[in-house]
C-alpha cells in the first residue's frame, strides 16, 4: 500500500482487533530505546481511536506489561501539558484518549459543528443531574425529587445509553435501580463520577452542551 493510500483511510473507519486471548506480560526494565519506541506506539494506537483505551487494553496491544504501559501513558500526558499543546490525552472513563484542549472550545466550536447533533430537552437534563448525583436510585425516587412523572425521561436516557438499569432496590415491589454508564463519563469528559462538581455546584455542569451521537461528536 502505498502512504498516498494510507493517507486515505479515515480514523474513523479503523476498527480495533480482538486479542483477549493474549497472555498478559511480566514486568521488565526497559531501555531508552525501548521506551521511545513504545511511547510512540501507544501514541500512534490513542491517535488512531475514537473512544478512551484502557491500561490493560493498550499493554496487551502492545504486549508489554501493565507497569510500564502506565509509566509511559502518564509521561504521554505530562508531555502533552507541558508542551500546552492544542491537543491533549486525558483520562477519561477509565481509559486514555486524545482530545482538544478546552481553552480553544469555545473558537473550535464556531468552526466545527458535530455531525446530527440533537439536544436532550431540559426535563431529560433535569433527570439525568439527579440520576448521576443520586445512584443507584428508582424512578419512583427519580420523581419524588423532580415532583414530576419522569417514565419517558428514563426511557429516553437509557435509549441514548447514557443510563442503564442495574439491580433492584430489597425493598417491595423490587423497583429498578438505575446508574450512569461509560458513555455517560466519555459525554462529559469524566474519568469518574469522584470528578462530578459539588452537587451545590450543579448548574456549572454543561448539561447543554451534551449531544446524543457519541461517533459523531468532537472532543471541545
Amino acid at each position: 500500500m502505498s502512504s498516498n493510500e494510507r493517507q486515505e483511510t479515515p480514523v474513523s473507519d479503523l476498527e480495533i482487533l480482538d486479542s483477549e486471548d493474549i497472555e498478559e506480560v511480566e514486568y521488565k526494565s526497559l531501555t531508552p530505546e525501548e521506551m521511545n519506541y513504545y511511547r510512540g506506539f501507544l501514541e500512534a494506537i490513542l491517535f488512531l481511536s475514537n473512544e478512551p483505551l484502557t491500561v490493560s487494553f493498550l499493554a496487551r496491544k502492545i504486549h508489554l506489561d501493565k507497569t510500564n504501559t502506565r509509566i509511559l501513558l502518564d509521561s504521554l500526558v505530562d508531555e502533552y501539558l507541558e508542551r500546552n499543546s492544542g491537543i491533549l490525552i486525558k483520562e477519561i472513563a477509565g481509559g486514555y484518549r486524545f482530545q482538544t484542549s478546552e481553552k480553544y472550545s469555545e473558537e473550535l466550536k464556531k468552526i466545527f459543528k458535530p455531525k446530527n447533533s440533537e439536544k436532550l430537552s431540559r426535563s431529560v437534563m433535569e433527570t439525568l443531574a439527579i440520576i448521576c448525583y443520586k445512584q443507584p436510585i428508582t424512578l419512583p425516587e427519580i420523581e419524588e425529587i423532580r415532583g414530576a412523572n419522569s417514565r419517558n425521561q428514563v426511557a429516553t436516557l437509557i435509549q441514548k445509553n447514557l443510563i442503564k438499569p442495574q439491580g433492584y432496590k430489597p425493598v417491595p415491589g423490587r423497583p429498578t435501580l438505575y446508574v450512569t454508564t461509560k458513555d455517560f463519563l466519555i459525554k462529559f469528559n469524566l474519568n469518574t463520577l469522584a470528578d462530578l462538581p459539588p452537587l451545590k455546584d450543579l448548574k456549572e455542569l454543561p448539561f447543554d452542551d451534551i449531544s446524543t451521537e457519541s461517533e459523531e461528536d468532537y472532543n471541545f
